[in-house]
């Protein structure tokens, strides 16, 4: 209890506490954005060979794999990591980026992506202050990182990711955390069936799809944990820097236009945006609109 309320009145010891676990939910992320799809994928395929092939018998020698077996290890040589070489970014840093056992590259990537989550953890406790509402935000804001990082890769959103945190945003509202309950589940409905909407639109108008499922259940997620009156802010601000970051890519970079670009990663940013500062975003634009 002491620590409790020491942390509700010191609001640099909770930036530095949310910064420290963003460091370790970090580690942790960058374990279920490389497993959690190979895990989806093996389920597929068991699904499929069940179906396809219902006498046949799984092989038992596989190695189980989840989020927790086996252990991490050098994709290179099969290293497999101790303690002391998972430290978030120092380990990387005393490694020099390097496997200790054959000394081949290790992928920045993943001190990155523990900073970021460690950075924007930190935002979220300067933003929000000690409380209930901040442990939300940040399983969510964490959640929102991994789930980005695997569209990024793979262009899938998993239902893994998009469905539990969408019951968990309801959940939170049970008790008018961040909106009410009735404006959190029309929220859910209404991200759902606009982008849903848009894709069915698209196809038909151009005969090709335009997203995927996945983006109407993120968008879904979005409005059950802040509502439905601030799910314009959301379409418009991700799809302008969608639209941006796609245009600089075709003109400047020369990428094709047919390749799909996942529009996941910017969902969750602007949602993450507006869910700190979204109020303040409206009122500054009715403002400037006087004017």
């Amino acid at each position: 209890m002491e620590l409790l309320d020491f942390l509700a009145n010191e609001p640099t010891a909770v930036i530095v506490v949310a910064g420290l676990f963003g460091l370790i939910i970090g580690s942790f992320l960058n374990v279920v954005i490389y497993r959690l799809p190979v895990m989806m994928e093996r389920g597929w395929r068991a699904e499929c060979t069940a179906l396809l092939s219902p006498d046949s018998i799984e092989e038992k020698t596989i190695e189980p794999f989840n989020l927790v077996v086996p252990r991490s290890r050098c994709p290179h040589c099969g290293h497999y990591i101790t303690a002391l070489e998972n430290i978030p970014v120092l380990s990387y840093l005393w490694q020099r980026g390097q496997c200790t056992a054959c000394q081949k590259h290790i992928s920045i990537r993943y001190p990155l992506i523990e900073i970021a989550s460690a950075l924007l953890a930190m935002l979220t406790a300067w933003q929000m202050g000690y409380g209930l509402p901040l442990l939300g935000i940040l399983i969510l804001t964490w959640a929102l990182l991994a789930a980005s990082m695997i569209d990024i890769d793979h262009h899938l959103l998993p239902d893994h990711i998009t469905l539990p945190f969408l019951w968990l945003g309801i959940l939170f509202n049970l008790f008018g955390t961040y909106t009410t309950l009735q404006d959190s589940v029309i929220g859910a409905m209404a991200g759902y069936l606009i982008l849903w909407s848009v894709y069915w639109l698209f196809k038909l108008l151009m005969k090709k799809e335009g997203m995927g499922y996945g983006d109407f259940k993120m968008l879904a997620l979005l409005g059950a944990w802040m509502g439905w009156q601030l799910l314009p802010v959301i379409i418009l601000m991700s799809s302008l820097v969608g639209a941006t970051i796609g245009l600089i890519g075709i003109i400047l970079l020369g990428r094709d236009k047919n390749i799909p670009i996942p529009f996941g990663p910017y969902l969750a940013g602007a949602g993450w945006i507006t869910l700190l500062w979204g109020h303040d975003i409206v009122h500054a634009y009715v403002t400037w609109g006087r004017f």
